[in-house]
């Protein structure tokens, strides 16, 4: 790790490395997540196209010679389902922004509407923020995207626009160049080959919760979390065993499938990714459990490690 906020290149001049912490924020399913997963190039924050998806503050870590990039993947604002989980959710973001060197406010393109418009007034006035125009990959009529960059220009004094698209790597580049100028001179406070701040176990199980999301019906995900009932590794071995929570017990069933089908389906995905993202084989056993009322229980969610 490097102890100096300069680094020396070939010719002798000095390069300043700089390092700083970046949140990631926007309305549910403009693509956040998946904006963490491009930069860090590797999936460490569960995506789905069902909102809601991230509950947590993901730390993603991206180093490069001359500059660190913390990224903050906070939760999409709810202004839905207020119980004591989507509470939990909305302090995460703003506290993200309290303590953060840049921000990002991701938007899809040519796409603002009354959910946009009720975060400009959480983003600080103090602090560099960037509107990210993301699913760029999506617009029909990109000889729209200048009038709509102009008309946001009215809305908040961004720092920078920058159009991409998160799912492809278009335009992620130039976000990264147009970051790194605003960050502090300092040096890394991670190794450079550090991807994230969260454990293997956390990870396990987000990936479960994600595969939920992916391949249950649309009422399921938004009342289950998943919880690591132990974690063994035997050298590239690791022994999984986890819980599915859910609210009800016909929520159960529908998880479990027909002769456990459907829960054999989200183990095998999940284990894929677990395997590909830990570099290792896996032994996932799950179980599904209903504990009526977890997400507006606040001494639950402390058990499951909402802050």
């Amino acid at each position: 790790m490097n102890t100096t906020s300069e680094l020396t290149p070939a010719d002798g001049a000095a390069q300043v490395f700089r390092t700083g912490f970046i949140a990631i924020v926007g309305r549910p399913n403009t693509g956040k997540s998946t904006l963490t997963n491009r930069i860090v190039g590797a999936k460490i924050s569960i995506t789905s196209r069902k909102a809601q998806t991230t509950r947590h503050r993901i730390h993603g870590i991206h180093t490069t010679d001359d500059a660190q990039y913390i990224l903050v993947d906070t939760p999409g604002f709810q202004t839905q389902y207020r119980n004591a989980l989507n509470r939990n959710m909305n302090k995460s973001v703003t506290e993200a922004l309290r303590s953060t060197d840049v921000v990002l406010f991701v938007v899809e393109g040519l796409h603002f509407d009354r959910r946009d418009e009720s975060l400009l007034p959480l983003l600080p006035r103090d602090v560099p923020v960037i509107l990210v125009i993301n699913k760029l990959d999506l617009l029909k009529q990109k000889d729209l995207l200048l009038p709509f960059m102009a008309s946001m220009r009215d809305k908040f004094p961004f720092a920078a626009m920058v159009p991409l698209s998160a799912r492809h790597g278009d335009g992620t580049e130039t976000l990264l160049q147009t970051i790194r100028p605003l960050l502090p001179a300092q040096p890394p406070m991670f190794d450079a080959d550090d991807i994230t701040d969260k454990s293997e176990r956390f990870l396990a199980a987000e990936i479960v919760r994600e595969k939920v999301f992916r391949l249950s019906g649309e009422e399921i995900p938004y009342a289950t979390s998943v919880v690591i009932d132990k974690f063994e590794q035997e050298g590239a071995l690791r022994r999984i065993f986890a819980s599915i929570l859910v609210d009800r017990d016909n929520h159960k069933s529908i998880l479990i499938g027909r002769n456990g089908e459907k829960l054999r389906e989200i183990g095998t995905a999940a284990r894929i990714d677990m395997e590909q993202l830990f570099g290792g084989k896996v032994y996932l056993e799950l179980w599904v459990k209903v504990r009526s009322g977890w997400a507006d229980s606040e001494q639950m969610l402390r058990k499951l490690g909402y802050d």
